[in-house]
């Protein structure tokens, strides 16, 4: 790395081959072939199709697809549409989800500024941004934004805001000379400026020395570009359900076509018979419940202000163990406010202001005239320090253009970051009154009295200790300090920089980025649900400590870093050190990648949340990528998985609890359809090893998967939020849905219901033959389904969970168990569906059969509450 920021400036000018007339336009032309153009590359993209052939790897999908060619191979047409259709759109959905994702490039794109004033050949002239080069020296003024990284070569009072890069929230001061120190933070390196951060204040000259993908905006384009995403919990248990599906379903299949064949059955009897089990076993609705689910919860979230890009992202939420953080504009306000006064000797906070004390009102009327932003139309015009002193006058109905229309301007020596101070000059009672404000170490040099209630005064050794102390006092809790003094002055034409002395002080405002009233109470919610919060900034270390202690972040016996601490551990010792750190500043994108990736080799859920340039790597790293909606660059958002439309963090951790609840009933859904399948199973290899005709034909089949499985799951997927969900654990990562208590319960649900359904299947075949036994066990096992549907909301009995709570639940079962007796009942539809005329008798058996498999699976989770609260 060519540390420009060590070098002075004609060193930088002299390696870099350039003079203060510019680059002429033949260097400009062999410049061009070395350097190419100042643009963001974009890597190679995969086009549409093949991004939608990559929805197909799934091995969920591919035993879908599986199951349509085998629906087909039965005759079942009808089957292979609905899943083709459901694959399809899922397919579509994720080909959608993935271009816009990849947007984040075209999204750094627009923060270059579209043209640059540089110097060519002696000549000042505007080109586009796109065709500035390593050597341009390009005039800077406020309001520009920057369009390549560069060396100050000239300085006049430049500040620049760069908090996209580096999330410090206040403007720099640029300076000219060189600085000494190696390996400083991005946010330190006050003689450079980059790309894509806006200049708030004065104007410069710098000297062209990266553009495109070698800027530092061109770094964090390289980082997300070589970032992959990482899955969520979800898509993990999901992979790792269907590699055992398709094991398990092939181990069944293969058994019953050995079976079959043993049993005498041709080959082709034996395979069909295998091929129909298959359809039973593999669960076609699954996918496109999951997919309903999650979109379902993801409009619920949009009402509560978090905006989901992901589908999966929702349920991830609910997995997030770690909340890494960005300080400003996330945790904090992003606007500075001043909290204390410092004046006689005494602290003032702001809520016991008294304008009728003359010394209190004084020093806000100085801080309001030597001051040049403006509130205009609830618009915040100028330096976020500025706006806060003016905004501290409005709190006290003190409006600035009235009052320097009262005290109007007279001169003015402009705000220099080498010597730190600003002063004007106005007439105040008839006396020509010199304002300063300022670094509060340069100040305390300059004054020779000091104001107090009791008159002025010559200032003392004393009094001097006491100011030096509380400005270190109030750094320590992470405030900006600024002095203020006056003197009485002559008029006279212009005013230079030694009438910077001799001054009477008066006193200091102290002002902070302060948190945001909810985050706080964020954060506890954080800690009590088992989710440790990290604050991650570019802001300076005492500041975040500050924040991080008010906010509860930070406890006794945490660690607080910086960057170029994290530079000297290897990834090995981050990974070890990582926990016991809390509060990270100064850090750059690639900081921020490696202490996410840290907490994921732990095993950890990491969301991160962010709202700027810098942040989108880490975004898109995490599991979980969180941008601010309203601060956030378009960079940010785009990285991200979900964007917060009020940019709090409180919404984060409400966000966090309807994804452990929306986790919870994809969860239900999931057993409540693979305890269906299971009895569906069980019914097939029960026949099969009987030697019984088929239980089902493929019709049967093809209903059950459409309408009771669907129906019930759908309505598991919205069943209530639970209220003590956030005072549960993460789970992690690598926890499965099918734990070992999970799939006990599924397949004795499972064995209950094919137990029932082999009955009905016995009573109608032993009294009225085949056909009657398969319509029994195909009206059983459909009915004991949609009862099955109440069972499954819960760990509980269903009338612990409330039997009437989701009315989804009873709508489901409604129009379930309306088509099935139409099919059972209308003779027209007994042809169409297969199945035989129904006697009362036989009705009420399939009743009866039904509710007892409902009954039993009730007592069953009544005695394992039972065992639980005992062990407990």
């Amino acid at each position: 790395m060519n540390r420009w920021y060590n070098k002075p400036c004609e060193r930088v000018m002299e390696e870099l081959e350039v003079d203060f007339s510019g680059l002429t336009e033949k260097e400009v032309t062999t410049r061009r072939d070395k350097y190419g153009f100042n643009e963001l590359i974009e890597g190679e993209k995969a086009s549409a199709f093949l991004i939608f052939l990559e929805q197909f790897k799934d091995l969920l999908v591919i035993i879908l697809l599986g199951a349509a060619t085998i629906s087909i191979i039965l005759g079942d047409i009808e089957s292979s549409v609905v899943i083709f259709l459901v694959v399809i759109l899922n397919a579509i959905l994720g080909t959608v989800q993935h271009i816009k994702a990849a947007e984040s490039l075209n999204s750094l794109k627009k923060l270059s500024s579209p043209t640059a004033k540089v110097l060519r050949g002696g000549v000042k002239i505007e080109i586009p941004s796109r065709e500035v080069i390593v050597g341009d020296i390009v005039y800077l003024d406020a309001g520009d934004y920057i369009c390549a990284d560069g060396r100050v070569i000239e300085n006049y009072s430049l500040q620049v805001n760069e908090s996209s890069l580096t999330g410090e929230s206040e403007s720099v001061n640029k300076q000219v000379d060189v600085i000494d120190e190696e390996d400083i933070p991005l946010g330190d390196r006050k003689n450079m400026v980059y790309s894509g951060s806006l200049v708030t204040y004065g104007r410069a000259k710098i000297l062209v020395t990266e553009i495109g993908m070698k800027t530092e905006i061109g770094k964090v384009a390289m980082l997300l570009d070589d970032t992959s995403k990482k899955k969520t919990p979800l898509q993990v248990s999901l992979d790792d359900f269907g590699k055992k599906l398709a094991i398990g379903i092939l181990i069944i299949c293969a058994l019953v076509f050995a079976l079959n064949i043993y049993r005498g059955y041709t080959l082709i009897s034996a395979f069909m018979f295998a091929v129909a089990l298959a359809v039973a076993a593999i669960p076609e609705a699954l996918s496109s419940i999951v997919t309903i689910v999650l979109a379902i919860g993801t409009q619920k979230m949009a009402k509560e202000h978090s905006i989901i890009k992901q589908l999966q992202a929702v349920e991830g939420l609910g997995s997030v163990s770690v909340i890494c953080s960005d300080k400003t504009g996330t945790l904090t306000q992003n606007k500075m406010t001043v909290k204390r006064l410092f004046v006689d000797d005494k602290v003032v906070l702001t809520n016991d202001i008294a304008l009728d004390n003359n010394l209190q009102k004084n020093i806000i009327m100085q801080s309001i005239l030597c001051n040049d932003s403006i509130i205009s139309d609830d618009k915040e015009i100028g330096d976020p320090t500025e706006v806060a002193l003016v905004n501290l006058g409005r709190v006290f109905s003190i409006n600035e253009l009235e009052l320097r229309k009262m005290y109007p301007r007279l001169g003015e020596i402009p705000f220099d970051s080498d010597r730190k101070l600003m002063s004007t000059v106005h007439n105040i009672d008839d006396k020509n009154t010199m304002i300063t404000k300022g670094a509060v170490d340069v100040i305390i040099r300059r004054v020779t009295h000091i104001q107090t209630n009791n008159g002025i005064r010559k200032v003392t050794k004393e009094d001097i200790k006491s100011i030096e102390n509380k400005n270190e006092e109030f750094s320590k809790l992470g405030l900006r300090v600024l002095g203020f003094a006056y003197k009485e002055i002559e008029e006279k034409e212009e005013y230079n920089l030694e009438d910077e002395k001799e001054y009477t002080f008066v006193g200091l405002i102290s002002m902070m980025d302060p948190p945001r009233e909810e985050s706080k109470k964020a954060v506890e919610e954080c800690i009590k649900a088992g989710i440790r919060p990290i604050m991650i900034t570019g802001d300076h270390k005492i500041t975040a400590m500050a924040i991080a202690k008010e906010i509860g972040i930070l406890h006794e016996g945490e660690e607080s870093v910086e960057g170029r601490e994290i530079e000297n551990l290897t990834d090995e010792q981050l990974i070890k050190k990582v926990q016991d750190i809390s509060v990270y500043s100064r850090v750059s994108p690639e900081h921020k990648i490696r202490i996410v990736k840290a907490w994921q080799s732990r095993g950890n859920i990491v969301a991160m949340t962010g709202d700027g340039v810098n942040d989108a790597p880490a975004l898109k790293a995490s599991n979980i990528g969180v941008a601010m909606g309203i601060t956030g660059t378009e960079v940010a958002k785009d990285a991200a998985a979900m964007v917060l439309t009020d940019d709090n963090f409180a919404t984060i951790v409400k966000a966090v609890e309807n994804g452990r609840n929306i986790y919870n009933n994809i969860r239900s859904a999931i057993k409540f359809l693979l305890s269906g399948n299971t009895a569906g199973i069980l019914s097939v290899l029960w026949a099969s090893i009987l030697a019984l005709p088929m239980p089902f034909t493929a019709v049967h089949l093809l209903f059950i998967n459409l309408v009771t499985d669907s129906l019930p799951a759908i309505a598991l997927g919205v069943e209530p939020y639970k209220e003590n969900v956030m005072k549960e654990k993460p789970r992690g990562i690598n926890t499965p849905i099918l734990t070992k208590d999970f799939t006990i319960e599924l397949i004795f649900e499972g064995i209950i219901i094919a137990i029932v359904t082999m009955l009905a299947f016995k009573i109608g075949n032993d009294n009225y033959g085949e056909g009657m036994g398969r319509t029994m066990a195909f009206a059983t096992l459909c009915l004991s389904r949609l009862l099955h549907g109440f069972s499954s909301r819960g760990n509980e009995n269903v009338f612990r969970v409330g039997m009437f709570k989701n009315k989804y639940s009873w709508l489901a079962f409604g129009v379930g168990s309306l088509l099935l007796f139409s099919i059972l009942l209308v003779p027209a539809l007994n042809g169409v569906f297969e199945v035989t005329y129904l006697g009362f008798n036989n009705i009420i058996n399939i009743i009866l059969l039904s509710l007892c498999s409902f009954i039993v699976i009730q007592i069953g989770k009544t005695l394992k509450s039972i065992i639980i609260s005992t062990k407990r």
